[in-house]
């Protein structure tokens, strides 16, 4: 799932962009922004999303919260393609 599938699929849960936007406290412009716009979610309001919704801070933003393995499995295919080049 996209970052932006994510954020479509937790306001859905939640019950729509104002009822997101009085969860985390801002307004339903701004959701709708994040959503329409296919914005990311700002860092300050993933956790409470996640605990929220349920839908994973990894699927949120993974740029910010990767998944371990992804990053173990990244991390060590760069090294060696590193020593070989």
């Amino acid at each position: 799932m996209s970052p932006p599938e994510a954020l479509a699929h937790a306001v859905d849960l939640i019950g729509g962009q104002s009822a997101m936007g009085r969860l985390i406290g801002v307004s339903q412009a701004s959701v709708w922004r994040w959503v329409d716009l296919k914005k990311h979610l700002p860092a300050e309001h993933v956790l409470k999303v996640e605990e929220a919704t349920g839908v994973s801070r990894h699927d949120l933003r993974p740029d910010l919260y990767p998944r371990e393995d992804a990053s173990a499995e990244t991390g060590s295919d760069n090294s060696s393609e590193g020593i070989a080049a």
